[in-house]
This record gives C-alpha cells, structure tokens and sequence, in this order.
C-alpha cells in the first residue's frame, strides 16, 4: 500500500512544494446529486512523497491553490479534473501533461485508462474496488485514502518514461500541445448559452417548437444552476422535449403532458408555459441537419482511409489523429477550426485533407 500524508490544513503543505516543478495530481469529487462537481480529495505525488490533501476544510485554501497553479502537473485524463478545479479555485494550472495523451500518442490504445497504463507499463494491477465511494463522508476511511493516494502514486515515473519516449519519436511537442488543449476555459463554459446543444433531441425541431425547446433549455440551466441539482433533476429531456413539441398554451394542456405532474405543475407550471409563450415572438430561420449525401458519405470514407493509413505511418490509433465524428462535422458543417487543421496535425494529415476538401 502506498504511504502518503493527509492534510487536512492545506496551506501547511506549501513549503513542502517548493523545489519540485512537476507534481502528479489527481482529484476525487462528486457530482451525482449537484449541478456542480464537489471536489472532495486532492492527490498529490513529488519526487519524495504522496498527500491526500482535504479541500473541504475552511482554512488555508487561497495560498494552497496559488502554490499548486504555479507548477507544472501531470495528470491522466484530466478533463474532468481541470473542470472540477477550475470551478472550486477560480484557476487552472499554468501547464500540464496528461499521461493518456501522451500514451496514445506512442501507440498505446485511445483513451487508456490509468489502471491499464499502471499495468503497461510497471505491472502492477491497481485496486478499483473504491470506484464509487463516498468522498464527501468525513473522516475518510483508511482504505479510500490509500485507494486515492495510489491514483497519483506512478504518474511522475510515467512521464519521465514517456517523455525519453516521446523525444526518441520526436513527439514530445505534440503531447504537449495536446495537453493544452485542456486548459481552454471554452471547454468548460457552463449556463444557458449551450443549453439548447445539451438537449440532443431539438436538433430535428424547426421553427416555433425549436424556439420553445430553446427557452425551455435555458430555463432549466439557469434553474439547475440556481438549485445546484443535476438538469434531468429539474425536468427530464423527454419531458421538456414533449412540451417544446405540443407547445401548450393552458395550465390544463401541460398537465396532459406525460411527465409532468401535480407538483412539477404546482411548483414550475407557469415557467413553463412562460417559456413556451415568449418562443411566439422568435424568428428561427434553424434548418435541420440533412444527412450526409452520397458525395459527402465517399468524402468521408476518402478522409478516413487517409486517416488511417497516416495512423499506421506513426504507429497510433486513427482516433488519436482524428476521430470519425471530427471528420464527419468537417464535412457537413464546412468548419475548419478543427484540431485536424493545426499544430502537429496539420503537416502530419491536415493539408492532405484539406485539398480534399
């Protein structure tokens, strides 16, 4: 079992970050019952030791965060770990490097968990038993702390293996830049801007009903948001799907909605009707997305096959060069502000796709 140290007072830790510029990190939170993630248990590794440091305490936490954000960390699939940070501690870090990023770049499967990283490349089976524990229960067991405290345990000697690997391939900027990619706030913009684009069901909706489906999203953000409770919590996708759809108009016609019960009706019923109502006046001009035709179906299969092939050139996964999803939007959308067309990916696959295009 790993030894670590919990601290409980983050900011007594500072000093003991002082000298070290890379630091393994890894968070525990939960999001189950919340709109927003709670962040419940910060690992730390150095060169000399390990911590589960507690961000639930009321002390200390300022200095902590300052410390941590200066220095460089090494992660693994840390998308959500950034996002959790960032919406606790106002910041981000000022760089890191995501051990998955850089396995899959030297031909490791995509999306490699850090388990299977563990046993690639030390062979060690790691202990998931503590998947779904409860990370807001104070004091924490022994055995999550030690389960959590394994977590950042090999990530500093994965990445001084990746690396020497990453320069022998001359790879080393990709991973880096890719890594980057996760530090844009865009990423992690949350409200009623996207809210429309989480309800997947509207995409096929034109006019009024789209307008309302719109409203409708926005409403349940702002309302998800306001009470800290998960969207389908506040109204489920197929309910506010339906009422986009028959667009009542009474307080009797939303009853008759599947879904919509006494309370919901007592408690939101003129919200929603509200938000249907205020959909009359928008002008939406929104055409549907058409299925690819036969032209852009072979365009796509043209790309892949390019994909591929330059894939097996590098020795990686055709997704870690660019996903079918990515190549599909390209097509249909016309947008070009893909990865696929900068950085690394651009001379390696980009401009070969381009002149497809």
């Amino acid at each position: 079992m790993p030894h670590y140290r919990f601290v409980d007072q983050p900011d007594t830790m500072i000093s003991d970050l002082s000298g070290h510029e890379h630091i393994g990190v890894d968070t525990e939170f939960m999001r189950e019952k919340t709109y927003f993630a709670q962040l419940c248990l910060v690992q730390i590794s150095t060169n000399d030791d390990l911590y589960c440091v507690d961000p639930l305490t009321n002390s200390g936490q300022e200095a902590f965060w300052q410390a941590m954000f200066a220095r460089d960390w090494i992660v693994h699939s840390a998308r959500q770990d950034i996002e959790v940070v960032s919406q606790t501690a106002g910041s981000m870090p000022k760089s890191i490097f995501d051990t998955q990023i850089a396995a899959g770049l030297l031909g490791y499967p995509a999306q490699m968990g850090y388990a299977g990283l563990v046993k690639a490349l030390f062979d060690i089976d790691m202990d998931k038993s503590h998947t779904r524990a409860d990370w807001t229960k104070r004091p924490l067991r022994e055995a999550f702390l030690e389960y959590a405290a394994e977590d950042v345990e090999y990530l500093l000697p994965a990445y001084e293996m990746f690396s020497e690997q990453l320069v022998r391939e001359g790879r080393l900027d990709w991973a880096r830049e890719d890594s980057a990619l996760l530090l844009d706030p865009k990423l992690y913009d949350i409200g009623e801007d996207q809210a429309l684009g989480r309800l997947k069901g509207a995409r096929n909706f034109r006019g009024r009903k789209r307008a309302a489906a719109a409203k409708l999203a926005a409403w349940r953000e702002r309302e998800a948001i306001r009470r800290n409770r998960p969207r389908q919590w506040i109204l489920r996708d197929t309910v506010l799907l339906e009422i986009a759809y028959q667009l009542p108009e009474t307080e009797a016609q939303l009853a008759a909605i599947d879904g919509v019960s006494p309370k919901t009706l007592s408690r939101v019923g003129k919200d929603l009707l509200q938000a249907v109502h205020s959909a009359a006046a928008d002008d939406h001009d929104y055409t549907p997305p058409r299925p690819p035709d036969e032209k852009q179906k072979a365009l796509l299969k043209e790309m892949q096959a390019r994909v591929q092939q330059c894939a097996r050139d590098f020795g990686i996964a055709a997704e870690t060069l660019a996903s079918k999803r990515e190549l599909s939007a390209i097509i249909i959308s016309g947008n070009q502000d893909s990865r696929v067309f900068s950085g690394w990916r651009r001379s390696a696959i980009g401009d070969e796709l381009l002149a497809l295009l």
